[in-house]
């Protein structure tokens, strides 16, 4: 199977978002470190080794990383066209932001896990074989729903790779897109007792609905409230339909089968699938706060951290053949014993990576462009583990 026809994100409907471009890139691919002593950033050279790896596995992409390890903050670039602070759309990322949310809820009591949908949302999920009395709260942040992925119906795809300057302005509420999903079957009907998972992005549109009911307050606002503003992220924002990227930033654009197009200012993922931006150091201090219990209680904590390994998604497999899947979680092994958790992010131009030791005491943030190719994800991703494997386990 291709490796570059994903089914589960918003880079996967004809791998338009898979070609992005900074414009001032240097094409030489040489990595640039932070300069030792600088209030923000050290030197490592195993990291530089790892980001011309990741440049070269994808072809012509460019590389921002950033490690923080005990010793301090290391950073390290493939050309000065992207900013050493820049801001991103960490597309698929933004589902752990959500989880915790939903997390935080219920903690609170204000929703159970075993929620069905129904329960909250009565009406809507049905159809073409979907029970939304069938489906938890769980599955949705876990994604074992067996729900269709709705950035793979033909619609969408036709609208990504057509005329973009139709959708670049995006505000398709998220019940729309729903309905869309579910003239679709399911893949599957959850079996909770013996859960299997397929990525799609329709369960984490779900999710911010219910958090929306539960939490009195749309998604986006209880992403700032419960998260932002409390771990102090200055560089992270939920922009919804508000298309631009205030702060320092790498411009993108795709080369299509219609020609470049300019993806950097858009509004087309602003729904609870995809649509954080922020930036290498916001998400390190974000998943550190994580693992190390700021943001959830143990009992929530463990709750997400409870992964499900059989999965009905070989492209997935293909791309992340160890580890499982949690609550908006995702767990990879190290090699140097244990593993770490993380989750990516695969948008319209932008690729998001993550990682942070179980004890938080190590984290690791990559983001990555391209330059006009399609990079294979498989190669791509092969890269970006060796990266996090090396930093989290200690080697600079």
């Amino acid at each position: 199977m291709s490796t570059q026809g994903r089914a589960g994100r918003w880079a996967r409907t004809g791998r338009i978002g898979a070609a992005a471009l900074t414009l001032a890139a240097v094409a030489s691919g040489v990595a640039q470190a932070r300069p030792a002593g600088s209030p923000d950033g050290g030197h490592s050279r195993v990291l530089d080794a790892d980001v011309r790896a990741v440049r070269a596995a994808g072809g012509a992409v460019e590389v921002l990383a950033e490690t923080r390890t005990e010793k301090g903050t290391a950073r390290s670039r493939t050309g000065a066209g992207v900013p050493w602070d820049a801001q991103f759309r960490t597309a698929s990322t933004s589902k752990t932001f959500v989880a915790v949310v939903v997390l935080q809820l219920a903690a609170e009591g204000r929703l159970s896990l075993d929620d069905t949908v129904e329960r909250w949302l009565p009406g809507l999920v049905r159809g073409h074989g979907n029970d939304g009395s069938r489906i938890t709260v769980r599955d949705l942040l876990q994604h074992t729903s067996g729900l269709f992925d709705y950035v793979r119906d033909p619609e969408v795809t036709k609208a990504k790779t057509g005329d973009f300057e139709k959708i670049r302005n995006d505000a398709t509420p998220a019940g729309q897109w729903v309905a869309l999903a579910l003239r679709h079957p399911p893949l599957f009907v959850p079996d909770h007792r013996h859960p299997r998972w397929a990525y799609s992005n329709t369960n984490y549109l779900l999710a911010g609905m219910i958090a929306e009911k539960a939490g009195g307050l749309g998604w986006r606002e209880q992403v700032e409230h419960r998260i932002i503003a409390p771990l102090g992220l200055r560089h992270t924002f939920v922009p919804g339909t508000n298309p631009f990227l205030p702060g320092p930033h790498a411009a993108v654009t795709v080369n299509t089968p219609a020609g470049t197009v300019d993806f950097t200012e858009h509004s087309v993922q602003h729904t609870a699938d995809s649509g954080v931006v922020s930036t290498t150091g916001d998400l390190n201090t974000f998943f550190r706060a994580l693992l190390t219990g700021r943001l959830l209680p143990k009992a929530q904590l463990a709750e997400m951290q409870r992964t499900v390994v059989r999965t009905d998604d070989p492209e997935d497999l293909a791309e992340w053949p160890s580890g499982g899947y949690g609550l908006g979680l995702r767990w990879t092994p190290l090699s140097c014993g244990g593993g770490y958790w993380h989750h990516e992010g695969d948008g319209l131009g932008s690729y998001t990576r993550t990682g942070v030791t179980a004890d938080g005491r190590r984290t690791v943030a990559v983001s990555i462009t391209s330059a006009g190719s399609m990079p294979d994800l498989v190669k791509l991703n092969g890269a970006a583990r060796q990266l996090a494997d090396d930093a989290l386990c200690g080697r600079d």
